[in-house]
């Protein structure tokens, strides 16, 4: 669900170059501790949910870079030794119809799950009527199915074929789960099945999205946003919008639940819209992106928070959009996506960091 980065317009930061033969551990802004040799992945178009291979040496990322032949997002592949600077273009692994959503590497490294609208007609479905009553909209494409292809484009399986939304999915760090987000229930709801997508599980069934899910390090728990429409009010409008396949992002917090779908606990409670969460490499921590501290709404952040709710710490003071980090198998390293160095543009590109606890 990147559909937000298309409000990443007007603002940049300033660019800075880190020399190629530097040898000393460099850091952009001081401010920015945890983040260390930060690089930059990508050179224009929206490019997003940058998410690692299992043997920490790929990425794997949805784009709309127009000199890539994209009309709207398609999915990637990167190895991260070739990605040297803007001359590097990636392997595309979807089919380049329809919209396409949310990768995540299989865990034999050689192929990719991602959502993808192509079944449903080879153009992009309109991205239209994304504001309503002064809110920003995401679609939530009823045609999305999930696939997986192979590191050449070819589709090896399509792994879902229900009617509504199926998008969002990730794998276990064991590599015998998929999670997965879907309106097969009636809802926006998290849902987990086997690798080979047999026997699916509905993990909530509270009214509101619950999506963009992660498990942590050990697998034992999962990690997600959501939003909880509690008046008359606020449980109408969620309904009328997701009944035109739309959803309103501004007011979401992150909630964590066991694997097995108990012990469901809301961890953040900052109000605004808070979202792509994921473990730290202790499995201690939660780092998300956050606009609570904004005074007009669109300023997003990473943030830290222990699982108890506690110990709330800004990593990110560049741009206005800094968003879906997530840290490499490894526990080296971080990716995430940023309008830093943009030069003014509305390109939202992806970074890579040593991370520093």
């Amino acid at each position: 669900m990147k559909s937000i980065l298309s409000l990443a317009l007007i603002f940049t930061a300033f660019f800075f170059s880190i020399s190629a033969g530097k040898k000393k551990p460099s850091i952009d802004n001081p401010q920015e501790k945890h983040l260390v040799n930060l690089r930059q992945l990508t050179f224009g178009g929206n490019n997003a949910e940058a998410y690692w291979s299992f043997d920490s040496k790929m990425l794997t990322f949805q784009s709309d870079f127009s000199k890539w032949g994209n009309s709207c997002d398609q999915i990637y592949v990167m190895d991260l030794k070739k990605a040297k600077d803007s001359l590097y273009v990636p392997s595309r692994v979807s089919t380049g119809d329809g919209r396409t959503t949310c990768s995540y590497f299989m865990p034999d490294n050689k192929h990719v799950l991602f959502a993808s609208t192509h079944v449903g007609g080879k153009m992009c479905p309109p991205a239209d009527n994304l504001r309503q009553n002064g809110k920003y909209l995401w679609p939530i494409y009823d045609t999305y199915d999930i696939f997986v292809s192979d590191l050449k484009g070819n589709i090896t399986k399509q792994l879902t074929n229900s009617p509504g939304y199926d998008a969002e999915a990730v794998v276990s760090p064991k590599g015998d789960k998929i999670l997965f987000t879907s309106t097969r229930g009636g809802d926006l709801d998290l849902w987990i099945m086997n690798i080979d997508g047999t026997n699916p599980v509905q993990l909530t069934n509270e009214l509101g999205y619950d999506g963009g899910a992660f498990f942590s390090p050990d697998g034992k728990k999962i990690v997600f946003r959501a939003s909880r429409p509690k008046t008359e009010q606020e449980v109408k409008e969620y309904k009328d919008l997701l009944a035109q396949n739309l959803v309103a992002p501004t007011n979401m917090e992150i909630f964590t639940i066991n694997a097995d779908g108990t012990d469901m606990k809301q961890i953040t409670k900052l109000g605004k819209a808070n979202w792509a969460p994921y473990f730290t490499p202790s499995g201690n921590k939660i780092i998300f992106s956050s606009n609570h501290a904004a005074e007009k709404g669109f300023n997003f952040q990473l943030f830290l928070i222990n699982l108890d709710g506690t110990g709330l710490e800004q990593v990110t003071y560049e741009s206005v959009f800094n968003s879906f980090p997530m840290f490499s198998p490894d526990g080296k390293k971080i990716a995430f996506s940023s309008n830093r160095r943009n030069w003014g543009t509305r390109d939202t590109n992806v970074f890579v960091a040593d991370w520093k606890e």
